[in-house]
């Protein structure tokens, strides 16, 4: 019986019909795409070790300033006299981990942060208060003053009972016209002076250096009499070759420094540009045993110099055995420095 022509063949296999609901076969011939979760996950804490070296280095300087040697060009005490400002590189490094998306440096960035909220936060806090029974002043007037009695009237209008200045010169004999009818007392000596609302006696130099840059009186107050210094250190220089010189400034602290320890009477305050910083290592001989009327009643740092852009506070008011109640700094005369005020509880 003849087979139809188009009916299957025994042998043959029908071919499936395609099925829409099936999922394609995969392309083992396309290369596979990249698992950006794996490979972002490790790459975070392998970038940016180099920042976070530098976060390193700035946490050492800040914790051990002290251990930074001072031998070659007195590289310690520079360091210590702008130690504050090493907090910017904080935001600084912390913009670059973020930058390069790098969690190793943005972690490693806190170290620097935490030691430097540990040495300088407290200097954030507002820690002025009322009551006091002394006011002070203390100014570099600047030798090169172009208005030597403008700034006077400035400093006079500020309130102060007891004002301080230093690097006179040629224009004592103006600073003495103007404050004349506010400060019935006053004594200078070489380029110091003090003037005072109260009886002043017992004046006599102080000295530390060749030429007269410190003195000693006693002030007359309603609360009883108190020993007030007056000092100007000698200045610093700053170059590639030579370094921080500050040597005789070194010298005349230790001067001034045995001058303090041998005064009898507790009741003492100490005003000055001291061309240094609490930080540094070099005046701690004057600075240690004394307490500083900004750290304990002031409100931030009370940078003094240069007056157009403060960086350092060098204009210092020192004292033991009274309490300062606040301290400030005053407005720009037309000085480089800025004057620096406190109120003391005797």
């Amino acid at each position: 019986m003849a087979t139809p022509l188009n009916a299957p063949s025994a042998q043959q296999t029908p071919t499936p019909e395609p099925n829409a609901s099936a999922a394609p076969e995969p392309d083992t011939s396309a290369p596979p795409e990249p698992n950006t979760r794996t490979a972002a996950g490790p790459g975070v804490w392998r970038r940016g070790r180099g920042i976070a070296g530098l976060a390193l280095v700035a946490a050492l300087v800040m914790l051990g300033h002290a251990a930074i040697p001072n031998q070659v060009g007195h590289l310690g005490s520079l360091v210590e006299t702008f130690l504050p400002w090493t907090g910017l590189a904080v935001p600084l490094l912390l913009l670059c981990a973020l930058v390069r998306r790098s969690a190793t440096a943005a972690v490693a960035v806190v170290l620097p942060a935490l030691i430097w909220c540990s040495l300088f936060g407290g200097m954030l806090l507002d820690k002025r208060a009322d009551g006091g029974d002394l006011t002070v002043v203390t100014h570099n007037v600047d030798e090169h003053n172009p208005h030597p009695a403008r700034t006077a009237r400035a400093l006079a209008a500020s309130g102060a009972d007891v004002l301080a200045l230093e690097e006179l010169g040629a224009a004592t004999a103006e600073y003495e016209r103007a404050l004349a009818d506010t400060y019935p007392y006053h004594t200078v000596r070489g380029t110091v002076g003090l003037w005072s609302r109260y009886p002043v006696d017992a004046s006599r130099t102080v000295d530390i250096a060749p030429w007269p840059r410190a003195l000693r009186a006693v002030v007359r107050t309603p609360k009883g009499p108190v020993n007030v210094f007056v000092a100007h250190l000698l200045s610093v220089r700053f170059s590639p070759v030579s370094g921080f010189t500050a040597a005789a400034r070194d010298a005349a602290a230790h001067r001034l420094s045995a001058a303090l320890r041998a005064e009898p009477r507790q009741r003492t305050v100490l005003m000055g540009d001291l061309n240094g910083t609490l930080d540094d290592r070099a005046l701690s001989a004057v600075t240690s045993p004394l307490r500083s009327a900004q750290s304990e009643a002031g409100a931030g740092f009370g940078l003094t110099w240069p007056a157009s852009f403060p960086v350092a506070r060098i204009d210092h008011i020192l004292v033991r055995g009274v309490e300062p109640r606040s301290s400030w700094t005053l407005p720009a005369t037309d000085s480089d420095h800025l004057p620096v005020a406190a109120r003391l509880k005797l």
